[in-house]
């Protein structure tokens, strides 16, 4: 049995979008997606394709890249960092002030493993 693997930047970020949305309770209950561009075009240097929000804060924000999409957390950096590392996540920090931390959903199966890094970011950790 081949196991296609989702890579396509667009799909990621709908995969993601999903997640994100479905939960009805636990800790990612009540996040809604925000400044949603349906129309965002995949760049190199990533589109905005909407804004993670809870409560009116945004968490982070979601670029559409061709192969990949781009988290930038605006909360929780440290965490979240460590976080998206132990879950396989590629990481990198982002210097500005206040400090981020971009987090690389690469595939559908990423975007499930993305979900401890909201978590983190939310205050719930990974363990939820």
């Amino acid at each position: 049995m081949v196991e296609d693997r989702v890579t396509d930047g667009r799909r990621v970020a709908q995969l993601l979008a999903s997640e994100l949305t479905a939960r009805e309770d636990g800790p990612l209950a009540g996040l809604e997606l925000v400044d949603v561009d349906r129309d965002a075009e995949p760049s190199a240097d990533g589109t905005l394709a909407y804004r993670v929000a809870r409560d009116g804060e945004t968490v982070a924000d979601a670029y559409l890249q061709p192969e990949r999409v781009r988290l930038e957390f605006r909360v929780a950096p440290e965490s979240v960092a460590d976080t998206a590392r132990e879950a396989g996540l590629r990481v990198r920090p982002k210097a500005v002030q206040p400090p981020r931390t971009l987090v690389f959903v690469e595939s559908g199966v990423d975007a499930k493993r993305a979900l401890d890094a909201v978590r983190a970011a939310l205050g719930g950790g990974a363990d939820f």
